[in-house]
Protein backbone atom coordinates (compact mmCIF):
# COMPACT_ATOMS: atom_id res chain seq x y z
CA UNK A 1 0.00 0.00 0.00
CA UNK A 2 1.07 3.53 -0.74
CA UNK A 3 0.05 6.71 1.03
CA UNK A 4 0.86 10.34 0.29
CA UNK A 5 1.01 12.82 3.15
CA UNK A 6 0.42 16.42 2.18
CA UNK A 7 1.32 19.20 4.59
CA UNK A 8 -0.60 22.37 3.83
CA UNK A 9 1.20 24.66 6.23
CA UNK A 10 3.31 27.50 4.84
CA UNK A 11 5.58 26.97 7.85
CA UNK A 12 8.06 24.11 8.10
CA UNK A 13 8.34 22.51 10.54
CA UNK A 14 4.81 22.98 11.78
CA UNK A 15 2.19 21.36 13.97
CA UNK A 16 0.61 19.97 10.81
CA UNK A 17 3.84 18.27 9.78
CA UNK A 18 4.22 16.93 13.33
CA UNK A 19 0.83 15.22 12.94
CA UNK A 20 1.83 13.85 9.55
CA UNK A 21 5.16 12.57 10.86
CA UNK A 22 3.34 10.70 13.63
CA UNK A 23 1.01 9.19 11.01
CA UNK A 24 3.93 8.25 8.78
CA UNK A 25 5.74 6.43 11.60
CA UNK A 26 2.62 4.48 12.56
CA UNK A 27 1.79 3.51 8.97
CA UNK A 28 5.35 2.50 8.13
CA UNK A 29 5.29 0.11 11.10
CA UNK A 30 2.40 -1.60 9.26
CA UNK A 31 4.43 -1.87 6.08
CA UNK A 32 2.80 1.06 4.27
CA UNK A 33 5.00 3.04 1.90
CA UNK A 34 4.56 6.72 2.80
CA UNK A 35 5.67 9.58 0.56
CA UNK A 36 5.65 12.98 2.26
CA UNK A 37 4.83 16.17 0.35
CA UNK A 38 4.52 19.72 1.62
CA UNK A 39 4.06 23.19 0.21
CA UNK A 40 7.82 23.74 0.28
CA UNK A 41 8.21 21.18 -2.53
CA UNK A 42 6.70 23.79 -4.86
CA UNK A 43 8.10 27.05 -6.15
CA UNK A 44 5.86 29.84 -4.81
CA UNK A 45 5.59 31.33 -8.31
CA UNK A 46 4.31 28.00 -9.67
CA UNK A 47 1.48 28.05 -7.16
CA UNK A 48 0.69 31.76 -7.41
CA UNK A 49 0.70 31.82 -11.21
CA UNK A 50 -1.12 28.48 -11.58
CA UNK A 51 1.64 26.79 -13.54
CA UNK A 52 0.01 23.48 -14.37
CA UNK A 53 3.24 22.35 -16.05
CA UNK A 54 5.33 22.80 -12.89
CA UNK A 55 7.78 19.88 -12.49
CA UNK A 56 6.85 19.51 -8.82
CA UNK A 57 3.14 19.42 -9.64
CA UNK A 58 3.77 16.80 -12.32
CA UNK A 59 5.71 14.69 -9.81
CA UNK A 60 2.92 15.00 -7.22
CA UNK A 61 0.37 13.89 -9.81
CA UNK A 62 2.46 10.79 -10.57
CA UNK A 63 2.74 9.99 -6.86
CA UNK A 64 -0.99 10.53 -6.37
CA UNK A 65 -1.83 8.23 -9.26
CA UNK A 66 0.16 5.43 -7.59
CA UNK A 67 -1.22 6.06 -4.09
CA UNK A 68 -4.03 4.23 -2.35
CA UNK A 69 -4.60 6.92 0.23
CA UNK A 70 -3.82 10.51 1.13
CA UNK A 71 -3.48 12.20 4.51
CA UNK A 72 -3.85 15.97 4.28
CA UNK A 73 -2.89 18.19 7.21
CA UNK A 74 -3.45 21.92 7.42
CA UNK A 75 -3.45 24.73 9.90
CA UNK A 76 -6.73 26.61 10.22
CA UNK A 77 -6.50 30.34 9.55
CA UNK A 78 -9.53 32.62 9.66
CA UNK A 79 -11.92 29.64 9.96
CA UNK A 80 -10.59 27.83 6.89
CA UNK A 81 -7.66 25.72 5.75
CA UNK A 82 -4.47 27.34 4.46
CA UNK A 83 -4.56 29.36 1.26
CA UNK A 84 -1.38 27.66 0.06
CA UNK A 85 -3.04 24.27 0.31
CA UNK A 86 -6.15 25.58 -1.49
CA UNK A 87 -3.95 26.91 -4.30
CA UNK A 88 -2.22 23.55 -4.65
CA UNK A 89 -5.47 21.58 -4.60
CA UNK A 90 -6.87 23.92 -7.26
CA UNK A 91 -4.01 22.93 -9.57
CA UNK A 92 -4.80 19.22 -9.36
CA UNK A 93 -6.95 17.58 -12.03
CA UNK A 94 -10.64 17.15 -11.24
CA UNK A 95 -10.27 13.42 -10.51
CA UNK A 96 -6.93 13.58 -8.71
CA UNK A 97 -8.27 11.78 -5.64
CA UNK A 98 -10.46 9.28 -7.47
CA UNK A 99 -10.21 5.81 -5.89
CA UNK A 100 -8.36 7.28 -2.89
CA UNK A 101 -9.13 7.12 0.79
CA UNK A 102 -8.45 10.53 2.35
CA UNK A 103 -7.87 11.39 5.99
CA UNK A 104 -7.99 15.14 6.75
CA UNK A 105 -6.11 16.55 9.75
CA UNK A 106 -6.14 20.12 11.02
CA UNK A 107 -4.51 22.22 13.70
CA UNK A 108 -5.68 25.53 15.07
CA UNK A 109 -5.35 27.96 17.91
CA UNK A 110 -8.76 27.16 19.37
CA UNK A 111 -11.38 24.42 19.24
CA UNK A 112 -13.68 27.04 17.70
CA UNK A 113 -11.97 26.13 14.40
CA UNK A 114 -12.76 22.43 14.73
CA UNK A 115 -15.52 22.45 12.10
CA UNK A 116 -13.28 24.02 9.44
CA UNK A 117 -12.38 20.53 8.25
CA UNK A 118 -16.03 19.65 7.63
CA UNK A 119 -17.13 22.97 6.16
CA UNK A 120 -14.04 24.05 4.21
CA UNK A 121 -11.61 21.20 3.48
CA UNK A 122 -13.88 18.19 2.95
CA UNK A 123 -15.92 19.81 0.15
CA UNK A 124 -12.71 20.47 -1.81
CA UNK A 125 -11.50 16.89 -1.26
CA UNK A 126 -14.88 15.62 -2.43
CA UNK A 127 -14.69 17.88 -5.51
CA UNK A 128 -11.45 16.07 -6.39
CA UNK A 129 -13.54 12.87 -6.42
CA UNK A 130 -12.03 11.19 -3.35
CA UNK A 131 -13.55 7.72 -2.99
CA UNK A 132 -13.90 8.13 0.76
CA UNK A 133 -13.14 11.13 2.97
CA UNK A 134 -12.89 9.94 6.55
CA UNK A 135 -13.77 11.77 9.73
CA UNK A 136 -10.75 13.94 10.44
CA UNK A 137 -8.75 14.84 13.50
CA UNK A 138 -8.49 18.38 14.84
CA UNK A 139 -5.75 19.36 17.29
CA UNK A 140 -5.61 22.66 19.06
CA UNK A 141 -2.18 24.19 19.33
CA UNK A 142 -1.75 23.25 22.98
CA UNK A 143 -1.91 19.55 22.08
CA UNK A 144 1.29 19.67 19.99
CA UNK A 145 4.38 21.09 21.67
CA UNK A 146 7.98 21.44 20.53
CA UNK A 147 6.93 20.90 16.91
CA UNK A 148 10.05 22.75 15.77
CA UNK A 149 12.36 20.29 17.56
CA UNK A 150 11.11 16.95 18.84
CA UNK A 151 7.32 17.12 18.63
CA UNK A 152 5.25 15.96 21.56
CA UNK A 153 1.60 15.11 21.04
CA UNK A 154 -0.72 15.02 24.05
CA UNK A 155 -2.00 11.52 24.97
CA UNK A 156 -5.63 12.35 24.14
CA UNK A 157 -4.61 13.58 20.70
CA UNK A 158 -2.53 10.45 20.11
CA UNK A 159 -5.52 8.27 21.00
CA UNK A 160 -7.74 10.10 18.52
CA UNK A 161 -5.02 9.98 15.88
CA UNK A 162 -4.50 6.24 16.41
CA UNK A 163 -8.25 5.60 16.15
CA UNK A 164 -8.44 7.58 12.89
CA UNK A 165 -5.41 5.78 11.50
CA UNK A 166 -7.03 2.44 12.33
CA UNK A 167 -10.11 3.51 10.35
CA UNK A 168 -7.83 4.72 7.54
CA UNK A 169 -5.96 1.41 7.57
CA UNK A 170 -9.20 -0.56 7.41
CA UNK A 171 -10.48 1.55 4.51
CA UNK A 172 -7.20 1.04 2.64
CA UNK A 173 -7.33 -2.70 3.35
CA UNK A 174 -10.87 -2.94 1.93
CA UNK A 175 -9.53 -1.57 -1.34
CA UNK A 176 -7.09 -4.48 -1.52
CA UNK A 177 -9.55 -7.30 -0.86
CA UNK A 178 -9.69 -9.80 -3.70
CA UNK A 179 -12.84 -9.22 -5.73
CA UNK A 180 -14.29 -12.63 -4.79
CA UNK A 181 -13.87 -11.91 -1.08
CA UNK A 182 -15.58 -8.53 -1.43
CA UNK A 183 -18.74 -10.02 -2.96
Amino acid sequence: MRVITLAGSPRFPSRSTALLNACQQRLERRGVEVTPWNLHNFEPEDLLYARFDSPALQALKVDLAAADGVIVATPVYKASFSGGLKTLLDLLPERALEHKVVLPLATGGTVAHMLAVDYALKPVLNALKAQEVLHGVFADDSQITHYDRTPELQPGLLQRLDASLETFWQALSRRHLPLAAAV
